[in-house]
């Protein structure tokens, strides 16, 4: 598969699995009252701070032949997870993590508990006010958090690189054939790429923003 779509299908693959993810993280984190709530906002936010290089060096340890969770699958498929499109998926999910739970959790923050307390007072579950009330009030965040996680995966450089390698056509992404093109000096492809990244990211953003202005206005909520 070529740079491009590689990238675009993981992009689209870890958003769609962060947003189950981060999702139940998030409710967690906005309204759990445990007083060790922030050591896992700490470690939700580890990837904005740490370096690409450390965390992919470790993820690239955990998922070798020598960890449990590599031999368990290198016993179950033949090959380890490391330098595979399995592994940059599992590598991208923890990287791009904190931008998808950080704004679902930011609006569900937001939400007048008054109408989670009439709610619950009306006789509704707890699932149903998450369905019926939560869910339609954060629909910006959510919008976000699926943007962020999708922009976040197309640049990855460091982990990618660390986890999977620079195999063309299985884990060579966009980002690192634009480097490999610079080295080989090879500027015309390079700035092609570039412009096709820059492209996208620039409609993903313009897209988020005009959707949470304009479209979402339209609910009673606004």
């Amino acid at each position: 598969m070529a740079p491009l779509p590689l990238t675009l299908w993981l992009a689209a693959l870890v958003s769609a699995i962060l947003f189950f993810v981060a999702l139940p993280i998030a409710y967690w984190i906005s309204f759990a009252r445990n007083r060790w709530k922030f050591l896992v906002e700490a470690v939700v936010a580890l990837p904005l701070v740490l370096p690409p290089t450390v965390l992919g060096f470790y993820l690239l340890l955990a998922l070798g032949p020598r960890s449990p969770l590599g031999r368990w699958y290198q016993q179950l498929t033949g090959h380890t997870l490391a330098f595979t499109f399995e592994g940059l998926v599992i590598g991208s999910i923890l990287y791009s993590m904190p931008f998808a739970v950080q704004p679902m959790a930011a609006s569900f923050a937001a939400i007048d508990r008054k109408l989670l307390n009439a709610s619950a007072t009306l006789g509704a579950s707890r699932w149903r006010t998450f369905v019926r009330v939560v869910l339609p009030l954060s629909i910006p965040g959510l919008v976000t958090a699926v943007a962020l996680s999708f922009a976040h995966t197309l640049g990855e450089f460091g982990v990618v690189l660390m986890i999977g390698g620079n195999i063309p056509g299985l884990t060579q992404t966009v980002s690192i054939a634009i480097y490999d093109n610079v080295q080989a000096l090879e500027y015309g492809a390079a700035n092609q790429q570039a412009l096709s990244l820059l492209a996208i990211s620039f409609v993903i953003l313009c897209a988020v923003y005009g959707l949470n202005r304009r479209v979402w206005a339209v609910w009673p909520f606004k």
